[in-house]
């Protein structure tokens, strides 16, 4: 059900900000897991994983309501544009969408066969979403990777497409994501 009456030509400031708290959640928890990874077995190298865990539980709880708001709240409509590109931009949207879930949820079920439980914040213990597996946590491990690295990329295409159209189209489609009056 639309719950928006007229269709604006910007997001709604909830969408923004569901948009941007992600973004920078993602390219933190990326990198911070692209980091992680190389260090030795350490107490810091502890911490990281513990913050990644959890930024990865946030990311997965923000995409929920991100979606959730998507499906009850109408975007813009789609700029003039040759058809294909329309066509791209929501396929890489429906790719951006399903890795929000695929990724965390991976890692999730990683750590979960691993015997490592998520606590997260350190406050709430979180259920197992597997039994402890060490061979299924090894196969599990790459695919998170895979996936994670698979998001990566899609963020980097959507930038480059959102400052091709800012830089080159000039056709206003990045304001619509930006707050203040665009």
């Amino acid at each position: 059900m639309n719950t928006i009456s007229t269709q604006s030509t910007r997001y709604t400031p909830i969408a923004m900000a569901f948009h941007w708290l992600l973004a920078v959640a993602i390219v933190i928890s990326l990198g911070v897991g692209l980091y992680m990874v190389e260090l030795p077995f350490s107490p810091s190298r502890l911490k990281l994983y513990n913050w990644h865990k959890w930024a990865g539980v946030t990311i997965l709880v923000l995409s929920a309501l991100r979606l959730l708001w998507r499906l009850t709240h109408r975007p813009p409509a789609d700029l003039p544009a040759p058809a294909w590109q329309n066509k791209a931009a929501h396929i890489t949207h429906g790719l951006l969408y399903l890795l929000f879930f695929a990724v965390p949820l991976s890692g999730w079920a990683y750590s979960s066969a691993a015997g490592f439980p998520i606590v997260w914040f350190g406050m709430l213990p979180l259920p197992d979403l597997l039994g402890v597996d060490k061979a299924l946590a090894e196969t599990i491990k790459p695919l998170h990777g895979i996936l994670a690295k698979g998001l990566a990329a899609l963020v980097l295409l959507h930038i480059a497409a959102a400052l091709k159209h800012h830089f080159i189209d000039r056709d206003g489609l990045l304001k619509r994501m930006l707050p203040g009056r665009g």
